[in-house]
């Protein structure tokens, strides 16, 4: 029980109550969790890691199809997991892996950042600050935000892609990719498919992030929660990745051809000499939209679990600062 003051007990004196430590109302404001650019890179970085950790073999079973003109099912795509497990082990599901962590953490990181950060300046600039953005200002904040992390990380990506279809006899590591690339076929070509990436980029990234913010704000509304559960954040991801990726996924297959050019003897350079060889060869269905099946299996599952990823470390990181452990 917490002792009352009685009556006939004299409060403190003025002078003594003033020396108590109680912090003024700025510095009370002070200690409230804040939220900064390094925050948001972290947890990006943890999210775009996890996320594509869990769906490598997915994801290179998709790249070897895509910068081949085999025909795309279900039944050859396990069948070409299951033969790299029986000839080089279950580790070979996860080659060019570390290439891609190389690429996906600083992408990720600077994806979730700068969405933050292109949130908080469209919401400043249109008058919605510390509010949801209306639609068209929550599509272009995904895009922007994907925009700006494609062309800050594409070299990266060129890497991982000639990892995950070459053997390993060709390039031995990360490094070897860069000599080797920049040597034999000019630094240009680390660039090479840098304008499908950005003319994907755009209407991926824009709708995904719309979707996955405009569920979350339909959430609140409808629901007395003021934050989804878990489980309720992978299905809005999930919808996210799903409607994202099928919007992009012929400007995907484009890109990979020419970033692979070199080692699959793909002779297109250009992004509409691309679509139209791949549509006359393979067809419109089979060619520019081969493995979507596949990504409608692994996209969701991706963006479900970088986008939950990041919500949840968020949520943490916060918590973590208001019990102390972490000050800025």
């Amino acid at each position: 029980m917490v002792p009352r003051v009685s009556d006939h007990q004299s409060p403190l004196p003025v002078s003594e109550a003033a020396g108590l430590d109680l912090p003024p109302s700025s510095q009370a404001k002070d200690l409230r969790p804040r939220w900064t650019v390094l925050d948001s890179l972290l947890c990006g970085a943890f999210a775009g890691a996890v996320a594509k950790t869990v769906i490598a073999p997915l994801d290179r079973t998709k790249i070897i199809f895509q910068v081949s003109s085999n025909r795309f099912s279900a039944k050859e795509a396990f069948r070409l997991i299951y033969c790299s497990y029986a000839k080089d082990g279950l580790l070979s599901l996860w080659r060019g892996n570390s290439a891609t962590m190389v690429r996906v953490m600083p992408y990720a990181a600077i994806q979730f950042s700068s969405h933050d950060q292109y949130k908080r300046l469209l919401g400043g600039y249109y008058g919605y600050e510390g509010k949801a953005l209306p639609p068209f200002q929550r599509f272009l904040a995904g895009s922007l935000a994907g925009t700006t992390a494609a062309m800050l990380t594409y070299p990266l990506d060129m890497v991982r892609a000639r990892m995950a279809v070459t053997a390993r006899e060709m390039y031995s590591n990360i490094m070897h990719v860069f000599v080797r690339i920049s040597q034999e076929e000019g630094v240009r070509t680390l660039y090479r498919g840098f304008t499908p990436t950005i003319m994907g980029v755009i209407p991926y990234a824009g709708i995904t992030f719309f979707t996955y913010e405009t569920l979350k704000k339909l959430h609140t509304e409808k629901s007395s929660r003021a934050q989804p559960y878990p489980l309720e954040r992978l299905a809005f991801g999930a919808c996210a990745g799903l409607l994202g990726q099928s919007a992009s996924y012929p400007l995907d297959v484009v890109r990979r051809r020419m970033q692979t050019a070199g080692v699959t003897g793909w002779s297109h350079g250009s992004v509409l000499g691309t679509v139209r060889a791949i549509a006359a060869q393979e067809g419109v269905v089979r060619g520019l939209y081969k493995g979507l099946s596949m990504n409608w299996v692994k996209g969701p599952v991706a963006v479900g679990i970088s986008l939950t990823t990041f919500d949840l470390a968020h949520d943490l990181l916060l918590k973590l600062q208001r019990m102390g452990y972490f000050a800025h």
